[in-house]
């Protein structure tokens, strides 16, 4: 057993002296009330902020100039009035996964789900975002990020109706209710950004209607001054603290600032350190292969919409980002469709999944990529490819958008492709997907996941990841959901790839040693080897091999563990509740005797904040290396659609042969 005092070395190592110097000085601006001097309360007005008469005539260009300027056809769907119908009641749905009633009058303080309310006037350096008592943060800043107000302006474009009362009104009970500084919705700069980007988009949308007067926009200008402020005074612990999703959205709302907002004299001080930060962000996080530093899947989508907004933003009014924001976008592009499956637009559930889709601007399932992507491709190319044009990219265009000329993808040629910066590792055929991660972490990983493997038939994930769940729970979810059990891969002696630390961090990173694709006459075959279970001991290594069939839907997958002697092997998969009579699924031991498939309870959340009850199947055995054989039979036909995550409380009963680590 590796010594205690190695693992804060080996975070230390890790995380780089840049990262401790600054955790220090903000901990030491924290206690001595320096940070809490940086962000005043009742502030006086800021005089010099732009009128609404001049912000009208600006010649400031967003992606449309006004409602009245879109030039889309309108598409009145029942479901966009449904939605809207909730809205107007109250009734949100958090995270594109749970409906939740706020009612009218909500406060923007109190927990829907414990019934905590937070002291709105306490200074937000006070305010606690993991709280067992408060329960989950992110259920009070859902509202407070507006994104509610885009299914709204859809719902006006589309039904030829005005709803700037309900909308205005809104931004005003939300500023009243929240003093600047104060609270919990100013305790995260990444959450003030995002609701400034819904606010100016509304701005934009309603610019013209007689609900917007010179003291209404004051006001909203008032309140958008200060949260700029915010999030430019805090702007170094998301770029140096986290590093992460959260600096790459504020650092580009300090440049929209100074770009929409051309008079503020403060705005424009900040606008050219937001855009160079966003550039030295994009370059960081989004890797040479086109991956995100994050590992996973939804947040890079969130880097997507966000590129969209600078890339678009920057070219209307005049500027450029820099090249390499440019590639980066690009090569994001190639790498989530690579990763899509055809049939339906959904990837793997892989990485950290918080129900984020800053900018709802379209009617399709959460899980489906296809309308953001899309977007961000009308931005590159100025046309788009695929069978229809999605709303985002109308947005996008203001109407314009048109595809481009098909091409012959009647049939796919079986191809295997390796995104190594990220550690991803994929072949693609015909009817399947093939996906693996085996990653050389050199930024912090947040699951346990290395060598995981998914896998996809005529689009249905027979094999998949258990997602995410919440954040903010009980330690068994985390640990489940977060941990090695929740994967397609092995567990030894039931520890975990990596020990895990308190909050989102884990000691002892996982580190690929090899990976490569071949391929022989009869398979393809992936051999990759990780660095693992260092906590345990050292020297330990995991090698999987997966050699897919060519012309059949047949896996051979041979995991073996070296550097430990005769360890407690546990090879878990989770299989697709719904399809599990179509797998044949069996595996031997190293002497080449049967191992006993044991029927677990185990659990999966495809959207955050929800989770199920589902089978785990595992293969245990006291030795060295599992070969399993997988076996996928016909499932429906060419255009399936993966079946939507749904809850289901009933459970046969030898699921719950399952360890009372999940009860």
């Amino acid at each position: 057993m590796t010594p205690p005092f190695l693992k804060y070395l080996s975070l230390a190592r890790n995380m780089g002296p840049r990262y401790l110097a600054f955790r220090a000085w903000h901990e030491l601006r924290r206690r001595s009330g320096w940070l809490r001097r940086s962000f005043p309360t009742r502030p006086a007005p800021v005089n010099g902020l732009t009128a609404l008469r001049a912000w009208q005539n600006s010649p400031a260009r967003f992606f449309f100039d006004s409602r009245e300027s879109l030039s889309f056809r309108p598409s009145p769907e029942p479901k966009l009035e449904e939605e809207y119908r909730k809205i107007r009641e109250g009734k949100l749905t958090f995270f594109h996964s749970v409906e939740i009633n706020l009612g009218p009058d909500y406060d923007w303080a109190t927990h829907p789900l414990t019934g905590y309310v937070y002291d709105t006037g306490k200074h937000w350096t006070e305010i606690a975002d993991f709280s067992p008592q408060a329960g989950d943060i992110k259920y009070v800043w859902e509202k407070a990020r507006f994104s509610y107000l885009l299914p709204v302006i859809r719902y006006d474009c589309h039904f030829g109706q005005d709803s700037s009362a309900f909308v205005f009104s809104e931004i005003e009970d939300f500023i009243d209710k929240n003093p600047v500084n104060c609270g919990p919705n100013y305790r995260c700069s990444q959450e003030i950004s995002i609701r400034l980007m819904n606010w100016i988009f509304a701005l934009y949308f309603y610019g013209q209607s007689p609900e917007l007067n010179e003291s209404r926009f004051g006001k909203i200008m008032q309140a958008i001054y200060w949260q700029v402020h915010h999030v430019y005074q805090n702007i170094h612990f998301s770029r140096i603290a986290v590093r992460n999703n959260h600096a790459l959205t504020e650092c580009l709302m300090l440049y929209l600032a100074g770009l929409l907002f051309p008079d503020v004299a403060d705005f424009q001080k900040w606008k050219n350190k937001g855009k160079k930060w966003f550039e030295q962000e994009v370059a960081y996080q989004v890797y040479e292969d086109g991956t995100f530093l994050q590992c996973s899947m939804n947040y890079h989508r969130v880097v997507v919409q966000l590129l969209t907004w600078a890339l678009c933003l920057s070219e209307l009014n005049g500027e450029r980002m820099a090249q390499i924001v440019y590639e980066r976008a690009h090569g994001s592009l190639r790498f989530l469709r690579a990763c899509m499956d055809e049939n339906t637009g959904w990837l793997p559930n892989y990485g950290m999944n918080d129900g984020a889709l800053f900018f709802p601007l379209n009617s399709a399932h959460f899980r489906d990529y296809r309308p953001q992507l899309q977007a961000l491709e009308y931005v590159l190319e100025k046309q788009v490819s695929g069978t229809e044009i999605w709303e985002d990219s109308l947005w996008a265009s203001s109407g314009q958008a048109a595809l481009k000329e098909a091409g012959n993808t009647d049939k796919v040629t079986p191809s295997f492709q390796a995104f190594e910066a990220g550690g991803y590792y994929l072949l693609r055929e015909a009817q399947t997907l093939t996906f693996l991660r085996c990653g050389h972490h050199r930024d912090r990983p947040h699951q346990a996941d290395n060598l995981h493997l998914d896998i996809w038939f005529r689009g249905v994930n027979l094999l998949r990841d258990a997602g995410s769940y919440r954040y903010n729970t009980e330690e068994k979810w985390i640990r489940y959901f977060n941990g090695t059990e929740g994967h397609n891969t092995i567990r030894v002696n039931g520890q975990d790839q990596m020990l895990k630390g308190p909050r989102f961090v884990w000691f002892y990173w996982t580190q690929a040693l090899e990976a490569r694709w071949e391929e022989t006459e009869e398979c393809y075959r992936f051999t990759g080897t990780i660095r693992a279970f260092r906590h345990i001991g050292r020297g330990i290594t995991h090698t999987r091999i997966v050699e897919k069939a060519k012309n059949a839907s047949v896996w051979t997958v041979t995991d073996e563990i070296k550097g430990i002697e005769t360890p407690l092997l546990e090879q878990a998969w989770h299989p697709h509740p719904d399809h599990t009579a179509s797998l044949s699924i069996n595996a031997k031991d190293q002497d080449g005797c049967p191992i006993a498939l044991k029927e677990w309870e185990g659990w999966h959340s495809a959207l955050y904040g929800q989770k199920e009850a589902c089978p785990q199947w595992v293969f245990a055995t006291q030795g060295n290396k599992i070969v399993t054989r997988i076996e996928s039979a016909n499932i429906g036909g060419p255009g399936v659609r993966s079946v939507e995550p749904r809850m289901d409380a009933n459970l046969s009963a030898n699921w719950r042969e399952k360890r009372g680590s999940a009860d």
